[in-house]
């Protein structure tokens, strides 16, 4: 396996602009094209709609016009995520040709490189799991016996934390992104039963484990892997001035580009320091926004739950406005399973999960129950627009809120990221949950 890094240009401080960063991406490129010396075909995998802000869309653009007849398919890895809309692929990745586009079904797009013993899983997530994984990737990376169809997988994306893999992307845009069921299903369930607050914010993990270990002993069954990974940041109310942008802007704290692990680690290092908020008090009213881009789900928007949790105070409050919520599960098996179970308490779900078939047989779907439950430790309260009813909010276990009154009382275009005083009372604002993770110190090791 390759291993070679082009780009490790990164800091708290580092706000790259659009220029430096295709100067960076497209001598990464053109490099990573020369060393592995083969003129075939190149697919890119970058995530979709619901990672907008993590710049994928422009180095997918770029990478574009710079490969023209050399670039063969884009595949967004969309794990159990819907397929983008043609507005969607517009908004994000302009002029890339639309018929390069193609689909990722998670349930039959698939095939399987190999699996990972139990003996190893269960090692590696100390007891929590006792299965098998497999090692499963989109059937159009696997090499055929001729060599592949691709020269070349870009793999384009943000390292920031995570509540299954601890930071997200790097193999996970592959096991995952470009996976299948029953690996999506073990691995987040994994995840769920070692316990996500030993997890997040951290790039060495069980689940990144099983990641690592898949990519290395079937790397050579893929074409070699170049990783796109930036850092994304808020910047001060001070930056965003100098620089002409507006309030709660973003900005690439950081990019880095190559074959191998390496990359990862150190975006991952700088991830640590950009996107993980450690708090000195805990909180007693955090108010959540959920772009109506982005947020269509709770599968999505509970990232206001779990990218939080740390940080809210025992009996505390988490008010959510969901103005684009239309249903709860990207998937319409999924969401049937939601609104049968409902979000529970850990020990509660992992118990359903043994005694019930069919969601011991969605383990991905189990897990992400678990995610999205306070674990009666704080009020979740949902104010979704009106796709979304107030029996349907709380028949998952969660307290309904009335989205114009709340919206009324907590203006998100007059509050700043983090501490705002509203009427006299004291609440904690994030305008997107993606940007990062809030933990109280004593919550985070």
């Amino acid at each position: 396996m390759l291993e070679k890094t082009y780009v490790d240009r990164g800091g708290c401080d580092v706000d790259l602009d659009s220029r430096e960063l295709e100067e960076l991406f497209s001598s990464a490129l053109s490099a990573a094209l020369a060393d592995i010396n083969d003129a075939g075909k190149v697919i890119i995998l970058p995530p979709d709609i619901t990672r907008f802000h993590s710049r994928a869309g422009f180095f997918t653009e770029t990478a574009s016009r710079r490969l023209g007849d050399r670039l063969g398919a884009v595949l967004p890895a969309l794990g159990t995520h819907m397929a983008m809309t043609d507005g969607e692929i517009s908004r994000m990745f302009g002029a890339v040709p639309r018929e390069k586009f193609l689909v990722h079904d998670w349930r039959n797009d698939i095939t399987e490189l190999g699996r990972i013993e139990k003996e190893w899983v269960e090692k590696a997530s100390d007891g929590a799991v006792n299965y098998d994984w497999p090692v499963q990737v989109n059937k159009l990376l696997r090499k055929n016996s001729s060599g592949g169809s691709f020269s070349l997988a870009v793999s384009v994306g943000q390292v920031v934390p995570h509540e299954v893999a601890g930071m997200a992307n790097h193999a996970k845009n592959l096991f995952v992104g470009t996976g299948g069921k029953e690996a999506i299903d073990k691995s987040h369930f994994a995840g769920a039963a070692f316990g996500m607050e030993r997890i997040m914010g951290r790039a060495n993990t069980p689940v990144r484990a099983l990641f690592d270990e898949g990519l290395r002993r079937f790397s050579n069954e893929l074409p070699p892997i170049l990783w796109v990974l930036t850092v994304i940041g808020a910047r001060t109310d001070i930056e965003a001035k100098t620089a002409g942008k507006e309030r709660g802007s973003l900005a690439v704290r950081g990019l880095f580009i190559g074959f191998g692990r390496e990359c990862f680690e150190k975006a991952a290092v700088l991830s640590r320091k950009v996107n993980v908020n450690l708090m000195n008090e805990p909180v007693n009213k955090m108010v959540v926004y959920l772009e109506p881009d982005e947020y269509r789900t709770t599968w999505l928007g509970n990232k206001a739950v779990y990218r939080t949790r740390m940080v809210i105070a025992d009996g505390g409050e988490l008010l959510i406005l969901a103005p684009a919520l239309e249903r709860f599960g990207e998937d319409l098996g999924v969401d049937a399973l939601i609104r049968k179970h409902g979000y529970r308490p850990r020990a509660e779900i992992i118990a359903k999960a043994a005694a019930d078939a069919e969601l011991g047989g969605n383990l991905s779907a189990a897990a992400h129950l678990i995610h999205g439950s306070s674990e009666g430790r704080f009020t979740v309260r949902y104010c979704p627009g009106e796709r979304v009813s107030r029996k349907e909010i709380e028949s998952v276990g969660f307290q309904w809120g009335d989205l114009k009154e709340a919206q009324n009382r907590y203006d998100i275009k007059k509050l700043s990221m983090g501490w705002n005083t509203v009427e006299g009372e004291r609440i904690f604002f994030v305008p997107n949950p993606a940007l990062g993770l809030w933990a109280e110190k004593r919550r985070f090791g």
